[in-house]
């Protein structure tokens, strides 16, 4: 048996630096493919591009690994990574590091565990990995350890078809993370606020600001266990079926009178 061969990808950009850290941390387990956005494609949620061409560029960062540059969004980088680029399926898909959070209801919005999502659709074991630290200039280092814990573990025991992991990382020290916690989502949303501006031209245009209201204190969520310097680890899947309410509809009167 060869070397795993790992899928990375983002949605910051392919030259951010917490992609950058991710494919130095992956090297260390397999060999590394990467395919991400040529720009910054936050909050791109699960949006692909289809009325205008993809450009797909093979860029040289460093001669042991292969970077390709894609023009649309992360979803679109993992079907072109899968469809054009790969020559077999990769035992692995890791996306980010993500420069700031996505737990709780952020992962609706979130282009990294969009990646992740695509890729647990197309039967690759797959994770999203984001650290608690928006700078650009954000210190990756203590990541290593809880990155590569828990990517070798997927790549030893796999992931339901459909299942992906969503991973967020505390912007501590690394003597100051208490361990890994397995959650749930927690319950929040954003309450959002369109900032009115206007233009030196007098036109009108709206800047989306809000903040973040989380509606539990469970210490079961991933709210609860960033809170408390826990990596917090969430298994994700994309049929957003609410199985428990098919009994109740099932009662309802749906005939035409």
């Amino acid at each position: 048996m060869g070397k795993p061969l790992i899928l990375v990808t983002n949605d910051d950009g392919v030259m951010a630096p917490g992609i950058r850290n991710l494919v130095t941390f992956m090297l260390e387990l397999g060999e590394v493919v990467v395919v991400a956005p040529d720009k910054p494609q936050s909050g791109m949620g699960h949006a692909v591009t289809i009325t205008i061409p993809l450009r797909l560029e093979k860029i040289h960062v460093n001669g042991n690994h292969d970077v390709y540059s894609c023009s649309g969004t992360p979803v679109d980088c993992v079907k072109l990574a899968v469809n054009k680029v790969l020559k077999r399926k990769p035992d692995l898909l890791v996306s980010g590091i993500n420069h700031g959070a996505n737990s709780s209801i952020s992962v609706i919005y979130s282009g990294t565990m969009s990646a992740a999502i695509e890729g647990s659709m197309e039967s690759i074991p797959s994770i999203g990995f984001s650290l608690l630290d928006h700078r650009f200039d954000a210190d990756f280092s203590h990541a290593r350890e809880f990155v590569q814990r828990i990517a070798s573990n997927v790549i030893e025991h796999g992931l339901p078809k459909g299942i992906c992991l969503n991973v967020n990382i505390p912007a501590v020290e690394q003597k100051q993370i208490m361990g890994i916690k397995i959650c749930r989502q927690a319950r929040g949303n954003w309450e959002e606020e369109f900032d009115h501006r206007q233009d030196p031209r007098g036109k009108d245009y709206y800047w989306l600001t809000g903040k973040f209201a989380l509606h539990e204190n469970s210490n079961e969520t991933d709210e609860w266990a960033l809170k408390n310097n826990y990596v917090s680890v969430v298994p994700i899947q994309f049929d957003f079926t609410a199985h428990e309410l098919i009994p109740e509809l099932n009662k309802w009167d749906f005939n035409v009178k």
